[in-house]
Formats: structure tokens, sequence, C-alpha cells
């Protein structure tokens, strides 16, 4: 049951991408091309998203089972690190370069688009990238006999 919710959950969301335009990388551009020609439509895409963002938090926050009877995990973490600060500049410098973020990028690979093929390529080695770091970075266990 929680495979089908979550591919529905998946398809509606993609769906919304489409509708929206946000899996169309000139329309998003256009959106980040403050000095040029401007196009405000993702922000009312943005604000309606916060907004239902908000509502489903605020419901999930007093819940202790999510609607499919599995336990509510919500982030704990407040902190503002480094780590998120450099990762979010990455995520934006990207997206403003290219256009896509993973979510459009997948739908346009779904649709064909050979840009999106390089984009899901790139973000993939991106991924493995991190996890080799993480890693590398943590603390090696010692093994106690």
């Amino acid at each position: 049951m929680t495979v089908f919710f979550s591919l529905l959950a998946g398809a509606l969301f993609g769906v919304g991408l489409i509708v929206s335009g946000m899996a169309d990388p000139a329309k998003v551009l256009g959106f980040l091309d403050l000095g040029g020609a401007w196009n405000p439509s993702l922000a009312f895409v943005m604000v309606g998203a916060i907004a239902v963002g908000t509502l489903a938090f605020a419901i999930a926050r007093k819940r202790t089972l999510s609607f499919l009877g599995l336990p509510m995990r919500l982030p704990t973490e407040r902190h503002i690190d480094r780590r998120l600060v450099t990762g979010s500049v990455l995520f934006g410098v990207g997206w403003g370069i290219v256009g896509l973020c993973p979510g459009p990028a997948l739908v346009d690979l779904g649709m064909g688009q050979p840009k999106a093929i390089i984009f899901v390529i790139a973000m993939v080695g991106g991924m493995v990238l991190f996890e080799v770091v993480e890693m590398l970075r943590r603390p090696r266990t010692a093994h106690v006999r």
C-alpha cells in the first residue's frame, strides 16, 4: 500500500511540476533573470507550495503516525552550519545555470529531454561523490576484542 501511495504522490508532484512550468528550464531561467525579461509566475508557484507545506507540517507535527499508519519522522535539526550553506549555494548556482533542480530534471528525463540526461548523470555523480566523501570523513571504529 505504501508503494502505491508513494507512486501516486510522485506522479502528482510530477504533474504539478509540468502544469506549473517548473519543468521548463526556460521559464525557470526567466524567473531568475531579475535584470532582464523577468517572469514572476514561478513566484506564485513558490508561494502556493510554501502555503501547502506550512499547513502540511502543522498537521504533521500534531500526529505520531502518518495517514498510512507509519511512524511520523520530521526533521529535528535547526542548526545552520557551513555544510548547509555550501550545499544551498551549490544548489542555487546549479539551478541558475541549468534551470533545473532534481524533481523537474527527473520529469524532463521522463520526457526524453537531452539536457535532463546530462543533468541527471551529473546529479547522480554528485550524490556518489558526496557518499564517498562522507565515508572517508567518518571516523573508523576500532574493533575491540
